[in-house]
């Protein structure tokens, strides 16, 4: 979907797809009209009764669509019913409904009943009676955007109004690592003292796109700080000194690379309300995580509680139903968790007594993204593992929910999604990184440099 406004009226014809991806997507085409094909709503019908996450989204779909058309008639949705406007949007669309199983076929040789050729159908249908006004089919599914052209529909798009990036390899990393020696690049320089503090004032010219709470470093590891304030003339950068910083440590943990020194600093920083983690797998995310909840918990007694949760995606065939509380359900989805607690405690005398007795001095709890909705936590670690597999509605949903006093951390690894309704590009993690990537209270590490065994980074480069 187009991202400018146009003077030229069009049509839009949604799939399914995309009101699962965002259950109130209709209303994001600005002047233009948006078309629901019947068959549109009898998909989201059979979706709406599963025991699965999308069906929720199907839900609100159909509860966001009649309450657009709920006072129409019958005549008023086949001539279009106007929608609310967004923002400073001074004109609004239309909502038309269509019985696409009274059209005739405009596709022959491909079988009438199967439901995606039933949508293609109904755009090609528009294209030919609506001519010139352009009609676009506008869906999610590859293939079918390949079968729509190959039948003659002319515009074919992907819905693109979430998505701030179109290449994951440009996602904000959350440093910016000058090439040879920091101090040689930045020439004049005013430096200032606050107690235990430095601070240095360079020229917003040496970094003209730099954003709050960027870290800085350099190739020759000679200098480390972080972005705390921006104007138009110049940045103030707080120093933190590149070998002080990688001696910073929580319960035991030391960072092993420069990635996860400034992780570790961000995650310490009471500052800081959110702290974003990205990365491969084995570079230390739920580790350092753990770690520095654990230390502001128990050792510095800044918060209450630990809670932590992710969304249970099937990676393959489902195990069955899980006996027990909402605790012990989740326990096999956050085996992370417990995974990173006995490495934490492996040199102790009696490991598993002491991760049982961290579990209940931190106050460890399991919880399910299902059961967010409607919270208030407060004086809390939220650690939200895995996020990748979450939509941006369904993390804005989670960040909500952090009240007075709570730090949220979240990590995910973009290369492994497990939703069959996200990509790298679309996916929640993907959208809070460029969203929260200049608010004051958030920290965005992409933790570079993955500090595994020799087998599993064979397989990462090679498998």
């Amino acid at each position: 979907m187009a991202r400018r406004k146009s003077k030229e009226k069009k049509i839009y014809v949604l799939d399914t797809n995309i009101l699962l991806h965002e259950p109130f997507a209709f209303l994001n085409f600005q002047e233009h009209d948006v078309v629901i094909p019947m068959t549109v709503l009898e998909e989201l019908d059979h979706i709406k009764d599963r025991n699965k996450d999308v069906s929720r989204d199907a839900r609100v779909a159909i509860r966001a669509l009649e309450d657009v058309l709920k006072d129409a008639s019958p005549d008023q949705m086949l001539q279009g019913v106007a929608m609310p406007r967004q923002g400073e949007q001074k004109q609004g669309g239309h909502l038309f409904i269509v019985n696409d199983h009274h059209i005739t076929d405009e596709i022959p040789g491909l079988p009438g009943g199967e439901n995606d050729h039933l949508i293609i159908n109904t755009a090609l249908y528009l294209q030919r009676e609506k001519s010139p006004t352009k009609v676009i089919l506008v869906t999610k599914d590859i293939n079918m955007r390949l079968k729509a052209k190959g039948a003659g529909l002319k515009l074919v798009e992907d819905y693109r109004t979430d998505q701030l990036i179109d290449d994951v390899r440009f996602l904000y990393k959350g440093y910016y690592k000058f090439p040879g020696d920091f101090w040689s690049q930045v020439g004049e320089c005013r430096t200032e003292n606050e107690g235990r503090e430095t601070y240095h004032y360079v020229s917003r010219s040496v970094l003209p796109n730099a954003y709050l709470n960027e870290y800085l470093i350099d190739e020759v590891e000679g200098f480390a700080g972080k972005v705390v304030a921006i104007t138009d003339k110049e940045i103030r950068i707080i120093d933190f000194g590149y070998e002080r910083l990688m001696h910073r440590h929580a319960w035991g943990i030391h960072p092993k690379n420069i990635y996860q020194a400034m992780a570790m600093q961000a995650l310490l920083d009471p500052q800081m309300d959110l702290v974003i983690l990205t990365g491969p797998a084995g570079c230390g995310k739920t580790l350092i995580a753990l770690a520095a909840a654990l230390e502001l918990v128990i050792e510095k007694g800044m918060y209450d509680k630990v809670i932590v949760t992710r969304n249970t995606p099937e990676i393959a065939e489902s195990i069955g139903f899980l006996p027990g509380t909402e605790e012990e359900k989740m326990a096999p989805w956050l085996a992370a968790i417990t995974d990173s607690l006995e490495v934490l405690h492996k040199t102790d005398e009696h490991p598993h007594a002491s991760v049982n007795y961290i579990m209940e001095k931190a106050n460890i709890q399991f919880k399910s993204v299902n059961f967010m909705r409607g919270r208030s936590i407060q004086n809390a670690i939220v650690i939200l593992d895995e996020c990748q597999n979450l939509s941006a509605a369904q993390l804005k949903t989670i960040i909500t929910r952090c009240g007075e006093g709570t730090k949220l951390i979240c990590s995910g690894n973009l290369s492994q999604i497990d939703s069959n309704y996200l990509t790298a590009v679309t996916s929640g993690l993907t959208y809070i990184v460029e969203r929260f990537k200049n608010f004051e209270g958030s920290t965005t590490i992409n933790l570079n440099g993955v500090v595994r065994s020799r087998l599993a980074s064979f397989a990462e480069a090679n498998l």
